[in-house]
């Protein structure tokens, strides 16, 4: 082979650039031994994006078609949610309309939560295989069926607060429909999640996850576990007492503070403890 313009001792350098092995899988992005590969200890840095983390190596690459297709319906969720999609004619239109900002900012932010809890798993373990993709399916048909139970519980909750009216009051038997209806959502979305980082565990040899991050897929299981947990025995509550059957919802902040202190401290430890060997 001739590399016209060059002399031989420079054809012969470039050869064997072009030849060497480590070279070529340097390119294609696997190194397989040659030479000093890339750290794999926590590289949180070379991939900020929205939520960086630092004891974890997102596996994701560009954003899927399975990822733009579930932001397109959780961006249409939202829209679900708008307190009213007519401009107002009146100014008693629009105190109406302003007397469902603050049930609309409530759903707004569970539906911003959920989406953070699906950004961060579909960033951390790119996965597109057929089960995750069913999970996803299910994830967001749940959250489309979840959002008007979700806006109609806080907006009777808030007219209760604020001592106005609804249009309709309620019996006992429609709240208890109303709230096990929502306990059933709220937990079947954690559960899917759940499922999620499950499957990813199961996965973790295909996907190089280093202790840290088996751990951390361990406890985010644990936590959307919880989560769901916590909407079934709503559910079940709901039977018996709809009001404590919301009010219950309120443990959920202690409880995950207590999670996250305990295994945050695990995983700061075991970060420690593999950066030491």
């Amino acid at each position: 082979m001739r590399i016209l313009g060059h002399e031989p001792q420079v054809q012969a350098s470039l050869l064997a650039f072009i030849s060497n092995p480590c070279t070529r899988t340097g390119f294609l992005g696997s190194w397989d031994g040659c030479g000093e590969p890339p750290s794999h200890e926590f590289p949180s840095e070379r991939r900020r994006g929205l939520f960086p983390e630092k004891y974890f190596r997102w596996r994701a690459g560009e954003i899927t078609r399975l990822e733009a297709f579930c932001d397109v319906v959780f961006g249409f969720a939202i829209t679900l949610l708008v307190v009213s999609l007519e401009v107002p004619h009146s100014y008693a239109e629009l105190i109406e309309d302003m007397r469902g900002f603050l049930p609309f900012a409530i759903c707004f932010a569970q539906l911003v939560m959920i989406w953070r809890t699906h950004y961060k798993f579909s960033r951390r373990y790119g996965l597109e295989d057929s089960y995750t993709v069913l999970l996803n399916v299910v994830l967001l048909f749940v959250v489309l069926f979840y959002v008007y139970p979700l806006k109609f519980v806080f907006t009777m909750l808030m007219a209760q607060l604020t001592g106005t009216q609804m249009h309709a009051g309620l019996s006992e038997h429609e709240a208890s429909v109303l709230m096990r209806i929502y306990g059933a959502g709220f937990a079947a979305v954690f559960l899917l999640v759940s499922l999620m980082y499950a499957h990813a565990y199961k996965l973790r040899r295909e996907l190089d996850l280093n202790p840290v991050e088996g751990l951390e897929t361990r406890v985010s299981m644990l936590e959307n576990a919880i989560l769901a947990m916590a909407g079934l025995v709503s559910f079940a509550i709901a039977f018996r007492n709809p009001a404590w059957a919301g009010w219950l919802y309120m443990a959920l902040g202690p409880l995950l503070t207590i999670h996250g202190t305990v295994f945050g401290k695990r995983t700061r430890m075991l970060a420690e403890k593999e950066r030491a060997q």
